[in-house]
């Protein structure tokens, strides 16, 4: 054997296939959308949770991933977002490098323009880095509408 394959190392990771075109499910998070659709129950107020916990997305500065369960509590008006365009949503982010402030941010302001909500607030709780945890919440309400007065 020569010198050169003795300081070489053949890892698990090396013999697994390459990805060598565009998977339907890349394909799929990168053509998304969120979508809305109309809700259905606008005589009472009533509040949707979702628990995002497999949320990724890089460090602008390092360029590692960073991990975090994004936890989406909104009180809906005319609109609702569709689950399956807010999955591919979330999943978009598994490759842009953002700080957790801005990501937490981004989704509040994406899901205000789209659904007009009474109320809704985002929190990104981040996996711990760096021996620091990180929970970021971002909240919007509304503004009541003005009544006319009469004169």
């Amino acid at each position: 054997m020569s010198q050169k394959n003795l300081n070489k190392k053949t890892t698990r990771l090396s013999q697994l296939p390459k990805a060598d075109g565009t998977l339907y499910g890349e394909q799929s998070v990168a053509q998304n959308e969120l979508e809305r659709f109309a809700n259905r129950t606008t005589v009472r107020r009533y509040e949707i949770d979702f628990t995002c916990p497999e949320f990724t997305c890089l460090c602008p500065r390092s360029g590692f991933p960073d991990f975090a369960t994004i936890y989406i509590h909104y009180i809906p008006d005319q609109w609702c977002v569709e689950l399956k365009s807010l999955k591919l949503y979330i999943n978009g982010f598994r490759n842009t490098k953002v700080f957790h402030e801005d990501v937490t941010n981004f989704i509040l302001d994406d899901l205000v323009a789209l659904l007009d909500p009474h109320e809704i607030e985002v929190k990104g709780d981040f996996t711990v880095r760096g021996n620091i945890h990180t929970v970021i919440t971002s909240r919007h309400i509304k503004p009541a509408k003005k009544s006319k007065k009469k004169s």
